[in-house]
């Protein structure tokens, strides 16, 4: 179950209560779904209760309680925890990793994107006029939109061409924000000009770190070897297309099932969702950068196992592992693109 679908699952629990008579409100149009905070458990969180509490002249925990139930009741809960002031924690019914490989495998890129615009206010995004904060706020923005925001972003003044054309930047408008109370993004600035590095390197660097870390913008991003993390995300990437090909080639093609020895791999893989989710509603694309590091760095190992070796013919395992493979080239290729990077089919 994605956030969005869960957001729609919590109105419709608010929803069956207003029908049962249990809370006397207007069924509000969104409902907020984040990762739990501090002190909260569970899967997602939200803070319905709270929103409700006013106009049903009733406690938000009472209002949570009333909601508890009908949040049980759903196919893909498993439990339901009130905690604080009335935030309520829930839990998701874990599919089997096949479940979840069908899945990316059915959406592709876009596996985590929400399937259309949500019905929820304008995000604004401010940037001052620095190259890392306007790739930022780019990156953020993209990121945003996956999860079915309206986002409008401004920089203090018109972004150099080359910000445009090398690390292909776009920024909706210029000036103070066109929207009180908008985001402002200042990460530490980059320390010199990261243009050459070119496009992918230059914004995976700018990305990579946390806001408050310095970037490291050397020629070590672009280095093919192991100790780059953007090759090693783009490799495997390429090694997942390429094992596809060889695949055609032998005559099988992938088919979801039980791999052994894959556990890093699909919990990472599972762990998506989550990540894209905390990335958007945190505006922190640093958080996805490291995601598709762990994706990355758990699918190598995997990718040797994936074709027969010798006279050996495609089997049920092979089949599996060669869907596992596809899953994890999905992920890599689609959260790539949301940082503004390519994920290209040969390295």
């Amino acid at each position: 179950m994605t956030p969005v679908e869960l957001s729609h699952t919590v109105l419709r629990a608010v929803r069956r209560a207003v029908d049962e008579g249990e809370l006397s409100v207007t069924v509000p149009g969104r409902a907020v779904v984040t990762p739990p905070g501090p002190g909260g458990c569970g899967d997602y969180a939200t803070n319905i209760a709270l929103q409700l509490a006013r106009p049903a002249g009733r406690p938000p925990l009472q209002v949570a309680e009333v909601l508890l139930p009908y949040l049980l009741a759903a196919d893909a809960v498993t439990d339901v925890v009130v905690t604080g002031p009335g935030f309520l924690n829930i839990s998701l019914r874990s599919g089997s990793p096949a479940v979840l490989v069908e899945e990316i495998l059915r959406r592709g890129k876009r596996y985590g994107h929400a399937d259309g615009p949500d019905a929820q206010p304008l995000v604004p995004l401010h940037a001052p006029h620095e190259v890392r904060a306007v790739v930022v706020m780019d990156a953020a923005a993209r990121i945003l939109r996956s999860q079915g925001a309206f986002v409008r972003t401004t920089c203090e003044a018109p972004v150099q061409p080359e910000w445009t054309d090398i690390l292909g930047v776009r920024v909706d408008s210029y000036g103070p924000p066109a929207t009180p109370g908008g985001l402002f993004l200042r990460p530490v600035p980059a320390p010199v000009d990261p243009l050459p590095l070119g496009r992918d390197a230059a914004r995976w660097a700018l990305l990579h770190p946390a806001p408050r870390d310095r970037p490291r913008l050397t020629d070590d991003h672009l280095v093919q070897r192991e100790s780059n993390p953007l090759f090693r995300v783009r490799y495997a990437h390429a090694r997942t297309r390429a094992l596809s090909r060889n695949a055609a080639d032998l005559g099988f093609t992938a088919e979801p099932g039980d791999v052994q020895d894959a556990r890093a791999l699909e919990n990472a893989l599972a762990d998506h969702l989550r990540v894209l989710t905390q990335a958007a509603s945190q505006r922190t694309p640093d958080r996805l950068a490291r995601h598709l590091v762990t994706v990355a760095d758990a699918a190598l190992p995997l990718l040797p196992t994936v074709l027969p070796r010798g006279d050996e013919k495609p089997s049920a395992a092979h089949r599996a592992r060669l869907a596992l493979a596809e899953a994890a080239g999905a992920v890599l290729a689609g959260g790539l693109s949301l940082l503004g990077i390519d994920a290209p089919q040969h390295l």
